[in-house]
């Protein structure tokens, strides 16, 4: 029998269909060892404030693999490294409260922490585990750019919700002989964007590593046209950028806050074809509605064996790395490596050349 352990769970970042799955999963292989597991609420505002820990049972996860979120709360803006403090007079500083954390993670006596999140939950937890606190990653975001593993949980789920918007928007933008450009998540990467585009039968995907020529987008509709079809569908990744220009922000990386706000593309782009092509076009954002709602069997499904995966590594001692999917297995992959990967779209990959075979055009 393996000794008995007392470990902590946190998600952290952007919430993400699957959270839930995972939270099930490791509280019920934990329990089936006979171990205690508790919740870490809002990333790793729990272990700053020790109220906000609580303690997990089967009774507590009965059923959450279906549920949409997580039950622990997340944030990204709560890096105990570059914590934001303010006074009574609303001045504010940044400090490293990791030594605070990892205080509280001794003093609990807490074996081992699963740190669910994406790059940047993962790089706060491999600096935790170069601190000495033992932890396992579980690989989460809806953007599928996490390095070291095939997929992650919860972009199967943002495909699916993107995919049936798009299939949605073809009726009216039919019925107006209009453009409709649908701006999709995704940050730096353009699988959101490049999966839902070629399922939902775009005219046009532009994405972050493909910069894109408008007067060659405008081409493609003019050419569309006068071929008979009327009205185009664009999907945009809220990161792509024109040849020569830069990402549009809404907003800057502030208050804790680790990475600027991404937005405003898709309108970017409808006016420039309205402006261009005379065309009636108007811009949809999709933004949160990826990530909301119940996750498709294969996030479930995913996010479960992560979970359980997490708690057998945790029993095999392999620390300081993260679950991943290497087809069709369940590995352990070095945190350090996992984050020394930038995954982006491979512009020469499969998928790109079966968009390009079947008439779709990047805007190159």
């Amino acid at each position: 029998m393996s000794k008995r352990m007392k470990i902590c769970i946190n998600t952290g970042g952007g919430d993400a269909p699957g959270l839930n799955a995972v939270i099930e999963a490791v509280t019920m292989a934990a329990y089936n060892r006979q171990w205690e597991v508790y919740g870490i609420k809002s990333g790793y505002t729990g272990l700053l404030n020790t109220d906000e820990i609580i303690r997990l049972t089967p009774e507590k996860v009965d059923g959450i693999a279906s549920v949409g979120g997580t039950i622990l709360g997340t944030t990204n803006k709560g890096n105990p490294f570059m914590m934001q403090v303010c006074n009574a007079a609303g001045e504010c500083e940044q400090r490293d409260l990791s030594d605070k954390v990892m205080d509280n993670f001794r003093r609990l006596r807490f074996d081992a922490l699963v740190a669910v999140g994406g790059d940047g939950s993962l790089e706060i937890a491999h600096r935790f585990a170069q601190k000495g606190m033992p932890v396992v990653g579980v690989p989460k975001t809806i953007d599928n750019d996490m390095g070291g593993t095939v997929i992650t949980f919860g972009f199967d789920t943002a495909v699916n919700i993107a995919t049936e918007a798009i299939d949605r928007l073809h009726s009216t933008a039919k019925s107006h002989d209009r453009v409709m450009v649908v701006e999709v998540m995704g940050r730096n990467a353009g699988f959101i964007a490049l999966n839902s585009g070629i399922s939902g039968n775009a005219d046009v995907i532009l994405i972050p590593e493909i910069p894109f020529d408008l007067e060659k987008i405008c081409d493609k509709l003019m050419e569309n046209e006068l071929n008979g079809r009327k009205y185009a569908i664009v999907v945009v990744a809220e990161g792509a950028v024109p040849k020569g220009g830069e990402v549009i922000i809404k907003g800057e990386a502030e208050g804790g806050r680790q990475h600027v706000v991404l937005g405003g593309i898709a309108e970017y782009v409808a006016k420039e074809i309205s402006k261009r092509t005379g065309k009636d076009s108007r811009s949809m954002v999709l933004g949160h509605l990826q990530r909301g709602g119940s996750p498709t069997t294969f996030d479930r499904l995913l996010s479960l064996r992560f979970g359980a995966a997490a708690v057998r590594a945790i029993e095999a001692g392999k620390f300081d790395h993260m679950v991943a999917l290497k087809s069709p297995d369940i590995a352990l992959v070095p945190l350090e490596e996992a984050l020394g990967i930038q995954k982006r779209v491979d512009v020469n990959g499969d998928t790109v050349l079966t968009a390009r075979d079947i008439g779709i055009c990047f805007g190159d």
